[in-house]
Order: structure tokens, then sequence, then C-alpha cells
């Protein structure tokens, strides 16, 4: 147990000097593309949530508050199209070389029909966006209803979050970021956990699906 807690230290205090980095990008004087390449980034393989550097930018230019949460929304849907033909490109046909077709079109079949959900729910929450947008392609869900999600929900996001530092300033910002290295174990964790459970539910569906006629 020590030495489990003796990782999640080091993991937290590595993420920790990251954010740190990200945050040191708000005094950049392209900060703002910064916050596009971190929210594109974000979405597909960079574990340090964009609102690390939404938040100094947003109190260093308030004024601006809303064009950066338009640039984060952009950067991350955007990032977020590219998880998508990550798993598209990449991970279907791992998927397979691994599983019968119709096994792995019956696991599909249920990630469709809730995709918009978990999509939503995973662009507005700390739960990692990109675990989805890159499963989301590796199922071949319908791009449109991904993309509509997306921008809903990593759209309210954002701007909750430029509206609160817009009118609350330094208060807001100690809320916001209080929690953010935890916010970011979180992420790296519940990436490796969401994907195990992808493998064991595609896995179940292969068990559980009876043979084709052929």
């Amino acid at each position: 147990m020590s030495y489990l807690k003796d990782l999640l230290q080091w993991v937290h205090d590595q993420l920790g000097a990251l954010i740190a980095w990200v945050e040191s990008l708000a005094a950049h004087p392209s900060g703002d593309w910064a916050l596009f390449a971190i929210s594109f980034a974000e979405s597909s393989v960079f574990p340090i949530p964009p609102d690390a550097l939404l938040v100094p930018l947003c109190l260093g230019a308030p004024e601006r508050a809303y064009e950066f949460a338009a640039i984060c929304t952009v950067g991350s849907v955007l990032g977020g199209a590219a998880g998508y033909g990550l798993g598209y490109w990449g991970g279907r046909p791992l998927l397979r070389r691994l599983f019968r077709a119709e096994k792995v079109a019956a696991v599909a079949s249920y990630y469709d029909r809730y995709n918009a959900w978990a999509t939503g729910i995973a662009g507005l929450t700390p739960l990692p966006y990109k675990l989805f947008t890159i499963s989301g392609g590796a199922f071949g869900i319908r791009f449109g209803i991904f993309l509509v999600a997306s921008v809903l929900s990593r759209g309210l996001r954002f701007f909750a979050e430029a509206a609160l530092l817009h009118h609350y300033g330094d208060a807001a910002r100690v809320l916001i970021e209080k929690h953010l290295n935890w916010v970011a174990v979180a992420f790296v964790i519940l990436l490796l956990l969401g994907f195990w459970v992808l493998g064991r539910g595609v896995g179940r569906a292969s068990r559980e699906t009876p043979p084709s006629a052929d």
C-alpha cells in the first residue's frame, strides 16, 4: 500500500511540474496559440487539461476571457476529431485483428446508442475526454453526433470557466486550481482504467454474441 501511495505521489509531483510549465506559457507572447495547441493535444494524447493555461490567460486579460474560451473550445474539438481519426484508422484495424467483425459491431452498436451522452459527459467533466474520442473512432460511431456533443460539452465547460474568471477573478482561480493537480492524476488513472474496461467489454461481447450462421 505504501508503494502505491509513493507512486501516486510521484505521478502527482511530475504532473504538478508539467502543469507549472503549462501555466508559464501564459506569460509568452503567443499564449493564445499555446492554448490552442494544449487544447488540441489534450483531446487525444496530452495528460494536462487546458484549464491550466486557460485560467492564467483569463486572469491576465479578463477582457479576452471569452475569446480564450473560444480558442480553447475550437482547439479541443479539433483535437477530439484527431483523436477520433486516431481511433478509426489505428484502433479499428487492431480490433478487427483481435476480434471477429460481428463481435466488434455488437459493442459498437451499444457505444453508438449512448455516444452523445458519453461524449458530452466526458467533455464537460474531469473524465478523460481522450478516452471517448479515440474509442469513438475505434468503434466507428457517427461522427456528426460525436462532433455536436463535443462542441456543446467543451464549449459549456470552457465558457463557464471563463465567465467565472471574468466576474470573480482570483477567487474563481483558487477554486479551479486547488484541485487541478489531482484532477490531472485522475485523468491518467481514469484513462488507463477506461481502456481496460473497454477491452473487457469487447471481450465480453465476443463471448456472449452467438456465432454467425456462416
